[in-house]
């Protein structure tokens, strides 16, 4: 093979996992062969995501056995808004503080499923970016079928916030402007990859700018359905990073290799790792 071609680039390609729920229980029996999967397939550091506050603690804990490979983020999910309460803030304040935690979140607002009320979310969202106001520390979001509220109380303080990240994004052209417009990144997960959904976004991810965008894989939820050879567990794992990132390359018409150093870099700048 003649050096430097594509496929030795490929080879060599390094890849960050923004969000994935490694303190999910489901990865409880496996985790350590979870992390050698995603290190065999070029993942080289992951961000786990806290989405509760035993979450959040937990993937702190996870952040420390592993040094300079996983980070974590400290928020209370949406769906578990109506449990927030001040001992939540008082721990996400203290988790904010650890080293080891790169951002506030996840937090956001979801009425596709409407498990909290829709006003305790919005005031539990605002009391998280209260959080990412006085830590600095940059914004891990979630957002379903939410937009125009969401899209709302962001912008009123979007000024007073680091850099934020609209996770899993699954909305609409106008909607990714908006986000745009307001200087947010981006994570596209492989929700692309399911041929019953995500299709849609495939038209317009030339549309995010190259420094705005990143990738993700929300494990264990998501599992890229067009994974070929098939994998018969329903479990989505960080090693499949790499086809959610072909997904987009091929989407926005760009090399692989280089997509991978784009994306990388700029989770590397937003996480400040």
């Amino acid at each position: 093979m003649v050096p430097g071609s594509k496929s030795d680039r490929m080879r060599a390609m390094e890849l960050i996992d923004i969000g994935c729920n490694l303190a999910h229980d489901s990865f409880d029996s496996d985790r350590q062969e979870v992390l050698s999967r995603a290190r065999e397939a070029g993942v080289v550091q992951m961000v786990v995501t806290g989405a509760s506050k035993e979450g959040s603690r937990t993937a702190l804990q996870l952040a420390r056995q592993h040094p300079g490979e996983l980070y974590a983020t400290a928020g209370v999910h949406p769906h578990l808004a109506s449990g927030f309460d001040d001992d939540s803030e008082a721990l996400l304040k203290q988790l904010s503080a650890e080293a080891e935690v790169v951002a506030v979140g996840e937090t956001g607002l979801d009425y596709f499923r409407d498990l909290s009320p829709r006003d305790v979310q919005c005031e539990v969202f605002q009391r998280q970016l209260n959080i990412g106001m006085e830590s600095g520390l940059p914004l891990f979001l979630h957002m379903r079928d939410a937009h125009q509220d969401f899209h709302g109380i962001l912008r009123e303080v979007r000024d007073r916030l680091s850099d934020v990240v609209v996770h899993c994004f699954t909305g609409s052209r106008e909607e990714l402007h908006d986000y745009l417009d307001l200087d947010c990144h981006i994570g596209i997960t492989g929700w692309i990859c399911d041929e019953r959904r995500g299709t849609h976004m495939l038209d317009f991810l030339k549309d995010i700018p190259a420094n705005s965008l990143m990738i993700e894989t929300d494990s264990p939820y998501l599992k890229p359905r067009n994974l070929r050879p098939r994998v018969k567990s329903h479990r989505n794992e960080p090693r499949w990073l790499p086809w959610i990132l072909n997904t987009v390359a091929e989407a926005r018409d760009e090399d692989p290799a280089v997509l991978a150093a784009q994306t990388t870099e700029n989770a590397r700048r937003f996480f400040r790792i």
